[in-house]
């Protein structure tokens, strides 16, 4: 993911905790904020020390990151958005984390509708 796309400033964090809102399931919380005329929308990503060692938190963040990815279309752009990560997180494989932050994402309404074909 490109530095573009990353919120890295504790202020920044601070900002989205306190201004935006929240949304959670049992492996991640989700916090949003809009920030009207955004290029395109930022995370950043929070796993804490009580998930694992460096190398869970790092392969947690690895999967945050690729579901991110995968779903870059689909997110509304005007927004900063921090996933904290809970510790059942670090039990999931890719298609659960992507399943997970889906829900999240559907919930909060931070993707885009999905547009039907009328082929039919």
């Amino acid at each position: 993911m490109k530095k573009s796309y990353r919120i890295k400033k504790n202020e920044e964090f601070q900002l989205v905790f306190q201004k935006g809102s929240s949304f959670a399931n049992r492996q991640f919380v989700l916090y949003y904020m809009e920030k009207a005329g955004q290029a395109h929308f930022r995370i950043g990503l929070s796993v804490g020390k009580r998930i694992g060692n460096a190398v869970v938190r790092n392969r947690v963040k690895r999967l945050l990151r690729q579901a991110f990815l995968e779903l870059h279309e689909e997110i509304k752009h005007e927004y900063d958005l921090v996933v904290i990560a809970r510790v059942p997180a670090k039990d999931l494989d890719f298609p659960d984390v992507k399943k997970s932050l889906n829900h999240l994402l559907r919930k909060t309404k931070l993707i885009k509708p999905i547009k039907k074909d009328t082929k039919s």
